[in-house]
């Protein structure tokens, strides 16, 4: 069982970044009052939590507020992932190994194999795991109890959920990208935790570039403290931030390598578009899955790009922010 599931520890040699209450949590409003309310309510009722789905594009915040909960909670959490749960034993051993109000997270809960989610059905709505003993003929179903428990589900793709298991979660969250201000606000905090000083200007040119993301501005953050370390610097100033950027290759707009490869190929290679996700994905050497969840949203957020039905297309808004134009 080692690997496919694991308690959650502190590691106190190593200060986190991530808030531990939903009272610490920064930007997310109207999530973060749903989960308060519904939480407060099960406390107050003496119940487990509701089971949960948390959805959105990485890096905003998933895995942080599934730990939140159970924190709120008082309970222990339980960590594992959908494509690490490969066979019905193996969730079969983790159901039976959770004791009362235990709050279980899956992350990429969408990459569950069909046979392990239907395993899930009757455990999720009844709290009743079924085990086929023996084979043919003589082959019978075991029911056995679950303690109550929360699961507590992460996906980047909403729509590869089946109805099945989506109708049985009683709370869905939809985490979206975040301002620039949330972002600043928790640029700051970060600083903070790691002991360094940051200004107000250097706060926002990070957030600026960060993509809409929490990890990758707490990511910026910690490259932009190694420079200004390394120069002796007491303190994160613009002329650091800049620095850093243009060492990460990162522009005003917040695009990175892969970015302006994506942008490069659909300008040029392509004309702007349209041109169909496959084929581009094919012409920069990346992972359709990659384009899609990992470059697109930010560039679809910007506005830079648009998706239509003949495929992507480059915007007016990015031709007046770039010096890219299509070759003729």
């Amino acid at each position: 069982m080692e690997g496919i599931w694991e308690k959650q520890k502190e590691n106190s040699l190593e200060p986190t970044l991530r808030p531990t209450r939903l009272k610490e949590y920064i930007g997310q409003k109207s999530v973060i009052e749903s989960l308060s309310l519904a939480i407060e309510a099960a406390k107050k009722r003496n119940e487990t939590l509701e089971h949960c789905i948390l959805y959105g594009p990485p890096g905003l915040g998933k895995t942080t507020l599934a730990n939140i909960i159970a924190k709120e909670m008082n309970a222990n959490i339980i960590t594992t992932s959908g494509p690490a749960i490969e066979k019905v034993g193996e969730i079969a051993a983790i159901l039976t190994n959770l004791n009362e109000g235990d709050v279980l997270f899956i992350d990429e809960i969408h990459r569950l194999n069909r046979s392990v989610e239907e395993t899930l059905y009757s455990a999720l709505e009844d709290f009743k795991l079924d085990i086929v003993v023996g084979q043919g003929p003589g082959a019978r179903t075991i029911r056995l109890d679950l303690p109550r428990f929360t699961l507590v589900g992460a996906t980047t793709r909403m729509g590869l959920l089946t109805s099945p298991l989506r109708d049985r979660f009683g709370i869905v969250l939809r985490l979206d990208f975040y301002s620039i201000d949330e972002l600043a606000a928790i640029v700051k905090r970060s600083a903070r935790i790691l002991k360094i000083e940051i200004d107000d200007e250097s706060a926002i040119l990070i957030a600026k570039r960060a993509r809409g993301t929490p990890r990758i501005a707490n990511k910026l953050l910690r490259r932009v403290r190694d420079l200004a370390e390394v120069n002796n610097n007491p303190s994160i100033t613009p002329q650091i931030v800049e620095k850093t950027l243009e060492i990460l290759g990162i522009d005003e707009s917040g695009l990175d390598y892969l970015d302006k490869k994506y942008m490069e190929a659909l300008i040029h290679k392509f004309g702007g578009g349209p041109v169909g996700v496959d084929t581009l994905a094919a012409s920069i050497g990346e992972d359709k899955n990659t384009v899609e969840d990992v470059i697109e949203p930010y560039l679809l957020q910007i506005g830079y790009i648009k998706r239509t039905p003949r495929g992507r297309v480059a915007t007016e808004r990015f031709y007046k922010n770039s010096k890219l134009k299509p070759l003729i």
